[in-house]
């Protein structure tokens, strides 16, 4: 291995078997790892979405009893939404897949699209914060460390989450029990500490409650209230893991992403309404330059001491540390669920392709570096503002929310015909929908000068090439119809090859490994392929005295959601290696195929390439490559250069290979033309 190779490995680990049959198993994540690795998101926010909903209250505390209710309310009522949507699509994209299926891909592309945003903003957010609370126990000179030490942070969880998500979540689960633990101890002690006091604590409630009515008017403080509860809408980011991820959890899959749901809930409802109720009951006040959560740990913890010993201010370090180092791990819902939501959009061509491609290591790696390097972006573009972040991140979430809980209530009105029981879920879903659009109406009025027109030009942005891509595979698809008509093969026209009946041609004869033969590495059953080889035969006449087809099974996200889809993937390669065998058959050449499987198609059918030449000795390697009227950047970002990478790997070993140009022309007035417009059996 060379050193670059050695490097790789001991930072990556080393490639995973597709075809382990534990490899799903050690791939998955069972309720509890679930929890960790896609809960953080939710329980980070109890940092900061309590604390802006408090602060917004101002002098009006007492409604902080009812802002605590809600918040709790809130989070189950979209939970219970979401558990829905994990029981009635399985298969996991959550918001991106039911706005499609239900509402139609325009409404799709723009949910998808702004968990995308959401998800990159996740990152950022969670980073910057995450370096601010471990900061603040340094001095002030020390300060210019933390943009080096963001983007150092941005570069570890990169390479962690491209190890592997499993590998990832094992390393963070320390910080997240430990996160539990202190603010778990702190809600007992102040709640605890304060049982003696309800009557007192009624009463001060009251007294408040009725301040407000007479200063603020009923009307004033239902308007205080909505925009207390709003600003604290970052409370409710991450809910929407589990349905994202779902192509992580444990078999059986539904199972397990209830428990985690349950779990992320509880543990969320319960920290950040608790923390809010906290407040209260500890009348904190804000501080300049501290945080709501360093006030309230001072007021329980601060004086506490044993044995001359601070041991609340040590607690008080612990605890504001763990918030800090989860709000890193709350990252992790960008690291795991975003290229999960780019790879169902990619399939449906809405990205491009590639993002549906895993590693070696089968991991999501195009998803992972582009929220790395768009986070870090953003991170730049900011300065590690929070303030400007927040106001950037606590938009697109509701966007998704809103969508999803209007498609469910469509969905569950059209299976009324079908499900007795239908009626149960709208109440659910509609009252979810009508929080979650006044949360983002508020947010929109109220931070739009702020920087929330940022995310709406950036989602807007992001939307716009959705429908630029999707243009361009459309256009794709309609030229290689055309290209199939060009050459049909002969299910299509027998005639064309003269052939009265498809059941007599004979079975393919495996050529004779002492002659020459080509061996054509190709994809799906189509026009492409049979140009390929009538266009080697018509350059190399009379040499070759057969073909040996190579076809790889594509292992993609998609075929890593189980068992049966990875089964499916290989079936329906060597299906399309057959035809081409029957084919060649046709045009009077032996032939015989073979077939690798992996996540990476140059390294795959290289590892099969030299399979074969072992055996046919005198063999030449045949690819060919789309080649577009326009060489553009653009083309090349939509489309892979498997061929190209193949022949430079070949040739390092020295096999002999050509690329043969396949020109694809995406007007459909122009006629293809080219090196192989004019190729026919009988020229072979």
């Amino acid at each position: 291995m060379s050193i670059g190779s050695r490097i790789h490995r001991a930072l990556l680990g080393a490639p995973r078997d597709a075809l382990d049959p534990q490899a799903f198993h050690k791939l998955s994540l069972i309720a509890f790892l679930a929890w960790i690795g896609l809960g953080a998101d939710g329980l980070s926010s109890s940092a900061y979405g309590p604390d802006e909903s408090f602060r917004t209250l101002g002098q009006h505390r007492g409604l902080a009893v009812f802002l605590a209710a809600a918040t709790a309310f809130t989070v189950f009522i979209i939970s219970y939404g979401y558990s829905r949507i994990v029981e009635q699509f399985p298969e996991g994209g959550g918001g991106y897949v039911v706005s499609t299926r239900v509402l139609g891909p325009k409404a799709g592309v723009i949910s998808g699209s702004a968990l995308l945003v959401d998800y990159v903003l996740t990152i950022a957010i969670s980073v910057v914060v995450g370096a601010d609370q471990v900061l603040s126990f340094v001095p002030e000179n020390w300060l210019w460390v933390k943009m080096p030490l963001v983007f150092a942070v941005i570069v570890l969880l990169t390479i962690l989450n491209l190890r592997g998500v499993k590998e990832s979540v094992s390393a963070i689960a320390p910080v997240f029990l430990l996160f539990l633990f202190t603010h778990a101890l702190l809600l007992l002690l102040v709640f605890g500490g304060h049982l003696g006091e309800a009557a007192a604590t009624a009463h001060r409630v009251q007294s408040s409650l009725s301040h407000s009515s007479k200063t603020l008017g009923t009307l004033g403080m239902l308007a205080l209230f909505f925009r207390a509860y709003s600003m604290g809408g970052g409370t409710y980011t991450g809910i929407e893991a589990v349905s994202n991820g779902m192509t992580l959890m444990r078999e059986p899959r539904v199972q397990t992403a209830r428990r985690t749901m349950v779990l992320m809930t509880v543990s969320l409802a319960i920290t950040a309404s608790g923390i809010l109720l906290a407040y209260l009951l500890v009348n904190a006040q804000p501080m300049p330059g501290k945080t709501m959560n360093y006030v309230l740990f001072d007021r329980v913890m601060g004086h506490v001491q044993w044995l001359g010993i601070p041991v609340g201010r040590i607690f008080i370090a612990v605890s504001l540390l763990s918030e800090g180092l989860l709000l890193v791990v709350a990252s992790q819902a960008g690291f795991i669920d975003g290229p999960r939501v780019m790879s169902n959009m990619a399939a449906d061509s809405w990205l491009p392709h590639r993002f549906t491609s895993l590693s070696e290591r089968l991991t999501m790696k195009n998803g992972v570096l582009l929220m790395a390097i768009a986070a870090a972006a953003a991170v730049a573009y900011t300065k590690g503002d929070v303030s400007r972040l927040v106001v950037m991140y606590s938009l697109n979430v509701f966007v998704t929310f809103s969508l999803s809980n209007i498609a469910m209530m469509v969905y569950w009105v059209r299976k009324r015909r079908e499900d007795p029981h239908w009626i149960r879920h709208l109440p659910a879903h509609t009252i979810a929908a009508v929080l979650c659009l006044g949360i983002l109406g508020v947010t929109v009025y109220e931070k739009f000068t702020e920087g929330a027109w940022v995310t709406l030009v950036v989602t807007s942005a992001l939307v716009t090439t959705c429908f630029f891509v999707k243009r361009h595979y459309e256009q794709v698809v309609a030229a290689i119809h055309r290209f199939d008509q060009e050459l049909p093969g002969p299910e299509q026209e027998p005639s064309f090859f003269g052939v009265t009946d498809l059941a007599a041609i004979p079975e393919p004869t495996a050529p004779d490994a002492a002659a020459p033969v080509a061996v054509l590495f190709v994809g799906r059953y189509g026009a492409l392929g049979r140009h390929a080889l009538m266009a080697v035969l018509r350059m190399f006449p009379g040499h070759f005295s057969g073909v040996i087809f190579i076809g790889v099974a594509f292992v993609d996200a998609k075929a890593m959601q189980g068992r049966p889809e990875l089964e499916e993937a290989q079936n329906r390669t060597r299906q399309a290696l057959e035809q081409y065998c029957r084919f060649a058959t046709v045009i009077g050449l032996r032939s015989s195929f073979a077939m690798g499987v992996g996540p990476e198609i140059a390294i795959a059918a290289e590892k099969v390439a030299h399979e074969v030449q072992g055996q046919f000795q005198k063999s030449v390697f045949v690819a060919g490559q789309l080649a577009f009227e326009e060489d553009s950047l653009w083309n090349r970002i939509m489309h892979n250069e498997t061929a190209l990478v193949l022949h430079r790997r070949l040739h390092h070993h020295g096999l002999p290979m050509v690329v043969l140009p396949v020109q694809l022309s995406l007007q459909p007035s122009v006629p293809r033309g080219g090196l192989l417009a004019k190729v026919s059996p009988q020229a072979a």
